[in-house]
């Protein structure tokens, strides 16, 4: 889709559709009552009838509106004006695009960037709504023989600003909000494949083909080099696939040559079986989606690459299939990882952290500034913080609030826990230096606890995404999430964020 910004009047623009917006109840935002007054209240006396009362969600097409040059006016509920905030307005967004991409209308001018939101600004405004319709108009049919088309589908949006001089700052919330929104499309597009088809040597090849794209410099380490390196913890997991497993290594350098870099690090396991600890049969086929950190970090990457962000940036993405077999790692084994620390493995499900406290230790080497790892690690988050926040935890609280504020500037929340030694406790082994598994309580904190051994040379983050990196139900598929929250560190870092 098209996009581009622009300043004027609702009733002087030539388009298929003018978007404006209505509070409840019966209440014209500005747009509105402009393209209203033009229409000697055409637009005032509809709503009178009580034909829209303006409750978010709802929309009114008209056709042929008096005083006006467009072809069609649509009219979206925005809901009580008071409470119209971050979430409200994302919604009012997807609502307008998903009705505009039924309408049969090529373009459509979208007012509802003027609308006021609390405590944001109109470039925030203008980012929010392209990646909103960007999220809206995302479709995954590549494996349907017969697929599902839009009569005429929805190809340029033009975004509103209240005034010309707002137009700068506009364009380039926009250049950024679409590079979130392909980093996201990215990520889902990975995440959404069967693990038939994404495999570690088909993430590899997907990551050499984004490097070559976008002047990346790429590495892939092989199971040998693993080996040498001392990498037997992640190694371990994938013992029982007949699937090679791979560490992608990828450094983008927009920053000075003696800036240090940013590590992030995304858990690439392409299917999750659960090894000899095998999962139950239903939504198994759910773990296709546990290789969505992997996912995020490589869309982040390709946002960060098409954005030219000054700073330097490196990926580490650990990739394994963790499956049952003749070879696979049982409950009891006892491997050691690339930091020489043994690991007694008492749950083969708990793999995850095996193949990221290696990557972990392989960060090192870069002298970062800063480590994240990305992790769909653990279904205790999910029953901790649902499937609206994603679980934080950090060993250092500056990180930790950098974080915490670009998700909510994201509108892609994370929640902070705690990482207190008490529970380290919970990780004792009597026969080696930790268990991979601290029981049934806390077990989002536990294995966070387990991560944090492996990264006490530098400053780290964990983040939890095993309750928002996919819905589950009839809307199936990944969220591209936490992408826009790690962007919005990047800009905040980059000194890019308006």
């Amino acid at each position: 889709m098209e996009f581009s910004i622009k300043s004027g009047s609702p009733e002087k623009q030539r388009s298929a559709c003018v978007v404006v917006g209505i509070f409840e109840p019966r209440k014209l935002t500005l747009a509105a009552e402009l393209l209203d007054n033009a229409a000697r209240n055409h637009l005032s006396d509809i709503i009178r009838r009580g034909d829209m009362e303006g409750k978010a969600g709802s929309t009114l097409l008209l056709h042929n509106v008096p005083g006006t040059l467009c072809d069609r006016v649509l009219l979206v509920g925005l809901g009580k004006e008071k409470e119209f905030g971050d979430k409200e307005y994302g919604d009012a967004i997807r609502c307008a695009v998903r009705t505009l991409n039924e309408t049969g209308a090529f373009d459509g001018t979208v007012f509802l960037t003027e609308t006021s939101v609390r405590k944001r600004s109109g470039a925030w405004r203008v980012r929010q709504a392209s990646i909103a319709a960007q999220e809206t108009v995302y479709r995954f049919d590549q494996f349907k023989s017969k697929k599902d088309k839009v009569r005429r589908p929805l190809r340029k949006l033009t975004f509103v600003v209240d005034r010309r001089n707002e137009l700068s700052a506009a364009e380039e919330a926009l250049n950024q909000g679409q590079a979130i929104a392909d980093g996201m499309s990215l990520a889902k597009d990975l995440a959404n494949l069967p693990g038939n088809v994404c495999t570690p040597s088909y993430l590899a090849e997907a990551a050499q083909k984004m490097a070559a794209e976008h002047k990346i410099d790429c590495q892939i380490l092989e199971r040998e080099e693993m080996a040498t390196l001392g990498m037997h913890s992640l190694l371990s997991v994938a013992k029982g696939s007949r699937q090679a497993p791979k560490l992608i290594v990828l450094q983008y350098k927009g920053g000075k040559a003696d800036d240090r870099p940013i590590v992030l690090v995304g858990k690439g396991i392409t299917f999750d079986s659960g090894g000899i600890s095998l999962k139950p049969a239903p939504d198994m086929d759910e773990m296709k989606y546990d290789m969505c950190g992997a996912a995020s970090v490589l869309g982040t990457l390709k946002a960060a690459a098409l954005l030219k962000l000054p700073l330097n940036l490196t990926v580490l993405v650990p990739t394994a299939e963790n499956m049952p077999g003749g070879g696979a790692s049982r409950p009891g084994d006892i491997v050691t990882s690339m930091s020489g620390q043994t690991i007694e493995i008492l749950n083969t499900d708990a793999e995850g952290r095996l193949i990221l406290c290696d990557a972990l230790t392989y960060a090192a080497r870069f002298d970062p500034d800063t480590v994240i790892d990305v992790a769909t690690l653990t279904g205790a988050c999910v029953i901790a913080l649902g499937h609206v926040a994603t679980g934080l935890f950090a060993n250092n609280d500056t990180l930790a609030r950098e974080l915490v504020h670009a998700g909510d500037e994201a509108h892609d929340r994370a929640w902070q826990m705690p990482l207190w030694d008490d529970y380290q406790e919970l990780l004792k082994s009597p026969f080696a230096d930790m268990a991979n598994v601290g029981g049934r309580w806390g077990g989002s904190i536990t294995a966070a606890c387990f991560l944090a051994r492996f990264t006490r040379k530098y400053i780290w983050a964990h983040l939890d995404i095993a309750g928002t990196a996919w819905k589950s139900g009839t809307d199936k598929g990944a969220t591209g999430r936490p992408v826009p929250l790690l962007m919005h560190f990047l800009l905040k870092r980059a000194g890019k964020l308006t």
